[in-house]
């Protein structure tokens, strides 16, 4: 099963809107002394300043006026920047998920369930991708899949029961093929050499398909091999979460009782839709922002390019100074 946001979600960062009541809540104690510890390490390693004399009557005067006075307390989403790691260079952490929003495709939903529907849907979706690929040069989808578990030893899963794709932000097509089977059309999209399907595992989906439907998927790309070839240069299997939350800082949620619900169901639900529309979206989304990055080979050349050229720039000044 495959490792889910609006026009908006190209964007990286989110946000944070504070209410008025927010602001108006009094300091408790325990903010207090959290604020007082983070402000003492920042401020450990600057030059001390002559302080007033405690024993001066202005200064205990004022002290004490400045305790009695009401002091608001922070927001709490101002109060989580105080975590150690909120400034960090890799942001997206297992403890930090819950700072971030979910990630949620926005779009139109198309669902299509009968053999009819299906057929008309793939013939769409060929149809689009042909015109973005004349105009943007782009013939690239997002492609998963979802099949009922089983929880019995011995007993195999369930078929693929459903097929989303997605190719933008404003549509994405779910598929209960459990009911339709593979329309002519459908095949034709899945075996087309031309049309790029991306996702995360895609591999194993493909087999998988193969196995229950007879049906060859061509032309398939890994998210996870592009994400090691841009990110860190080595061999690391990320799921389709965790590379969310590294590349765009957002929560891709995986609730198991849809991902592990009942996807040969007559109708699939809302909440179904919504989850098997995300998960294609997303790996559409992070094929876009992968592909704008360098690969990180070629990034280190660069840099050891840079460097040669600021090595032998200063050479030549030093050696005037002599």
């Amino acid at each position: 099963m495959g490792d889910p946001q609006s026009q908006d979600d190209n964007k990286s960062k989110s946000t944070t809107t504070l209410s008025e009541s927010e602001w108006e809540e009094p300091f408790t104690e325990e903010d207090l002394q959290a604020i007082d510890a983070a402000f003492e390490a920042a401020t450990s390693s600057l030059p001390k300043k002559r302080r007033s004399n405690p024993d001066d009557d202005d200064y205990n005067t004022a002290q004490q006026d400045h305790s009695k006075t009401a002091r608001r307390r922070l927001p709490s989403s101002v109060l989580a920047l105080q975590h150690p790691n909120a400034f960090a260079l890799s942001p997206c952490r297992q403890d930090t998920r819950m700072r971030y929003p979910a990630m949620k495709f926005g779009g139109q939903i198309t669902y299509s369930r009968t053999a009819v529907e299906v057929e008309k849907a793939a013939m769409e979706i060929i149809k689009t991708v042909k015109a973005k690929k004349s105009e943007l040069g782009q013939n690239t989808v997002g492609f998963d899949i979802e099949w009922k578990p089983t929880f019995k030893r011995g007993v195999p899963p369930g078929k693929v029961a459903v097929l989303q794709i997605c190719g933008d932000t404003s549509c994405c097509h779910v598929m209960h093929i459990i009911h339709s089977g593979i329309p002519r059309s459908l095949q034709l999209l899945l075996e087309s050499s031309s049309i790029l399907k991306v996702g995360v595992g895609i591999a194993n989906d493909a087999v998988k398909f193969f196995k229950d439907y007879n049906v060859s998927i061509k032309a398939v790309e890994d998210l996870s091999y592009i994400a090691n070839q841009k990110l860190c240069g080595d061999t690391q299997n990320w799921g389709l979460a965790s590379l969310t939350e590294k590349l765009i800082c957002k929560q891709l949620l995986k609730p198991n009782k849809i991902r592990l619900g009942n996807w040969e169901t007559k109708y699939l639900s809302k909440e179904q839709l919504q989850y098997a529309a995300t998960d294609a979206f997303a790996s559409w989304y992070l094929y876009e922002v992968l592909r704008s990055l360098p690969d990180v080979e070629n990034l280190e050349k660069v840099t050891a390019a840079n460097q040669s050229d600021e090595q032998a720039t200063e050479e030549p000044q030093a050696a005037s100074l002599k």
